[in-house]
């Protein structure tokens, strides 16, 4: 099916229709791949994710584009395909940095959930978490106790939200926190979509006495309408690319740590 663009123009070609429903089902599209099942130049793939980028239908990323996302998530599934090997990658480098013997709290987040499979190897870890998903990977490791904060289930993604969970995490005083968030803005800035998921974020990172922040480099690309807090109230700064020269500079003033995953 053809599809028409917001702003009343052409429409848009069947070809970059269905690239639009390809971003939808994956969160993220590439030019090589789509120049090989369309087959047709990457050049020709290029112009036509300008043309959707230009209408506001996707944004460009390196080798690709997403979806244009500014008020709303993707989907759980579609996160987790977006940069999944990086993911992987940051989640491993991450828990190599918390010890046995210690106590953490967890966030909602596909990046936060690799981390959950990085902890499997640890022993006598006390974790804390809102997340449904990091509950069900680490569940099964008797050398950990899993506690899980109480308040609403989002179906979405299965994250506890809402003020119920944020009064349980306020209860403990824990180790270490690994958050993750939706995007990071040029200013330092931690972005979300949620205010519910927010205010338990922001309960995670004041009873933390070290915050690991965890976040693929796409996650300066993309912006999100709620504020979380500012990198300077992070301790480390796990990503699988350097950010930005001002955002490199935010973090050596406020003595953030950035640890690279590869």
């Amino acid at each position: 099916m053809i599809a028409n663009d917001p702003l009343n123009l052409d429409p848009i070609s069947t070809r970059q229709s269905d690239i639009i429903d390809d971003a939808r089902e994956n969160g993220r599209v590439g030019v090589d791949a789509l120049a090989v099942r369309f087959d047709v130049t990457p050049q020709t793939i290029r112009k036509d994710l300008n043309e959707l980028c230009e209408r506001n239908l996707l944004q460009r990323v390196h080798g690709g584009a997403v979806l244009t996302t500014r008020v709303s998530n993707l989907g759980y599934e579609s996160r987790r395909m977006i940069a999944s090997d990086e993911k992987r990658q940051i989640g491993i480098k991450a828990a190599s940095l918390i010890p046995d013997d210690c106590s953490l709290l967890i966030n909602i987040g596909t990046t936060t959930e690799q981390v959950a499979k990085g902890l499997m190897t640890k022993k006598d870890i006390v974790v804390i978490t809102n997340n449904i998903n990091v509950v069900n990977t680490l569940a099964g490791n008797p050398q950990v106790e899993v506690i899980v904060a109480g308040g609403t289930v989002r179906h979405s993604d299965g994250g506890v939200v809402g003020e119920t969970a944020s009064d349980f995490i306020r209860q403990f005083k824990v180790d270490y926190a690994v958050i993750g968030v939706s995007a990071i803005d040029a200013d330092g800035s931690l972005l979300d979509y949620d205010y519910r998921e927010v205010k338990v974020a922001h309960a995670i990172i004041e009873n933390a006495r070290h915050t690991i922040l965890v976040a693929d480099n796409m996650k300066y690309e993309r912006s999100a309408p709620v504020r979380i807090g500012h990198i300077s109230q992070i301790n480390t700064f796990v990503t699988n690319q350097l950010p930005s020269k001002d955002l490199v500079r935010i973090c050596a003033e406020h003595d953030v740590a950035i640890e690279l995953s590869e």
